[in-house]
């Protein structure tokens, strides 16, 4: 099966400690400690992987982010990049064929990411079920450190 990773964005981006900054490749735009556990996460386990962002959708390590923005996947806030969007994303970025998905985020993400990925053969969410942010961030560190991955 080919496993394609997906982390989230996060609040805290390049431009909240350099406000002149231009526009940045996603790998790098986004700063929160939950981004970066999420990217260590994924540089130990995985050769492919995306951030999933309520305004930009679906970003590849090297697309760019054009500024900074508040936007997460609220329900009802048109600001908020669709499903259909995140569907058409799937072909532009050549990711329809990964069948085994692995998403590091809490339950809001389940249903847009069911949704978008309705063709994938498994999709796993390792870090559902804990009690917050902290406990997200221990699992990956613990991960990290043991060279123990979260997903199958």
């Amino acid at each position: 099966m080919k496993q394609l990773c997906i982390i989230p964005c996060g609040k805290k981006k390049i431009w909240d400690k350099f406000p002149d900054a231009t526009e940045t490749e996603a790998q790098f735009a986004y700063i929160g400690v939950l981004h970066n556990l999420c990217q260590q996460y994924v540089t130990n386990y995985f050769n492919n992987w995306v951030i999933i962002s309520g305004k930009h959708g679906l970003l590849l390590p090297s697309d760019k982010v054009p500024e900074n923005y508040d936007v997460t996947f609220r329900p009802n806030d048109p600001e908020v990049v669709s499903v259909k969007t995140l569907q058409r994303q799937l072909k532009e970025k050549k990711l329809e064929h990964f069948n085994d998905i692995i998403v590091l985020t809490g339950k809001k993400y389940r249903p847009i990411i069911n949704n978008t990925f309705s063709h994938a053969d498994s999709i796993q969410f390792p870090l559902l079920g804990t009690k917050g942010i902290g406990e997200m961030q221990r699992l990956l560190k613990e991960s990290i450190t043991a060279n123990v991955p979260l997903h199958k």
